[in-house]
């Protein structure tokens, strides 16, 4: 029994975050998950420039909204969802996620959630689960799934190192050189081959 857990942003849509930092003009923002490994620590100081700034989750949504997937990555989620169970497991929130699962045809995400302030302002985050990603996987396994990860960033080498398949997928050049022993694919067309060969 085989369950292919993929990362969101990066993945199959654009970095969210990328999208607001270019859309506000806040350059910091564009600071992700791929180049700073602690996501509470990131969290916490993207909030502080929100704050900052006297933005909150309705800007956010905003730019949200005239996000679109990756091109190919609804194809290739509805090729890999006709013989695969798939979960995307993410640190996105799901205040984020919802319109963007809407464009990719309702697949079934694991998020977090944001806490905001009745004005909209975005004063915290709760996490699902500590560790979620790599938690999750192990917890699938733990009820009988062979897990196949794929993902982008270093919140996501966990889960990749963990399941019985695991790839980088459109990755940074340091992340594919500090984890040569990872395979790195950068089309879905790749990624999809090398997923089928890993459930024979």
């Amino acid at each position: 029994m085989y369950i292919t857990c993929l990362d969101l942003e990066g993945v199959l849509v654009p970095e969210i975050w990328i999208a607001f930092a270019e859309a506000s003009g806040i350059p910091e923002l564009k600071r992700t998950t791929r180049d700073e490994p602690d996501y509470d620590k990131l969290m916490r100081w993207r909030i502080g420039i929100l704050k900052e700034h006297g933005l909150g989750l309705a800007q956010i949504q905003d730019t949200i909204a005239k996000i679109d997937p990756l091109p190919g990555a609804k194809e290739f989620l509805d090729e890999l969802r006709s013989f695969c169970q798939v979960i995307i497991i993410s640190d996105t929130f799901t205040q984020f996620a919802t319109p963007l699962m809407k464009k990719l045809g309702w697949p079934t995400i694991f998020c977090n959630s944001l806490e905001v302030a009745e004005n909209g302002e975005i004063t915290g985050f709760k996490m699902r689960i500590e560790n979620s990603k790599l938690t999750t996987v192990k917890a699938l396994q733990s009820i009988g799934y062979d897990t196949i990860a794929s993902g982008d960033s270093y919140n996501d080498l966990g889960m990749i190192q963990a399941s019985k398949a695991g790839f980088l997928f459109q990755s940074t050049e340091k992340i594919k050189a500090d984890h040569p022993e990872l395979a790195a694919y950068e089309t879905y067309d790749e990624l999809m081959g090398a997923i089928k060969r890993a459930m024979v």
